[in-house]
């Protein structure tokens, strides 16, 4: 039998990580976990399995009230994905990137990273597992 490599998640929040950590599935990969910009924003998560998504500006249909939602979307589910990041004149990056997925229901999730290489590397992780 092969053993198997495990890595330490990359992550920017060590309590967003101990959470996501706290509800992974048996046998679950995290790969990472990464913070949005702008204070209380969320973070998105991604494993081997699926798309973790935190959203404090989450309305309630029922109350109307602002609820944090803790969406898990599985790749399965995914039929888009796709990165957004600014440029400067100069065509390097800077700041921030926005990932987006799309799922077959039609819903639009959408998070700003704080940096377009973390961006960039979940587009990567998502598309790899979207198109197994």
């Amino acid at each position: 039998m092969e053993a198997v490599e495990t890595r330490q998640p990359a992550f920017d929040r060590p309590d967003q990580l101990q959470m996501i950590q706290s509800g992974l599935q048996a046998d679950e990969q995290l790969f990472a976990v990464y913070d949005e910009k702008g204070f209380g924003t969320g973070f998105v998560a991604v494993t081997d399995r699926r798309l973790i998504v935190q959203n404090p500006g989450f309305v309630h249909l029922g109350t109307g009230r602002k609820k944090v939602a803790t969406i898990s979307l599985p790749y399965s589910r995914i039929v888009e994905v796709g990165l957004l990041s600014d440029r400067s004149i100069f065509g390097t990056f800077f700041s921030s990137a926005e990932i987006y997925v799309r799922t077959s229901g039609g819903d639009v999730h959408a998070a700003v990273l704080r940096s377009p290489d973390k961006a960039k590397y979940l587009h990567d992780l998502i598309l790899h597992y979207i198109t197994k």
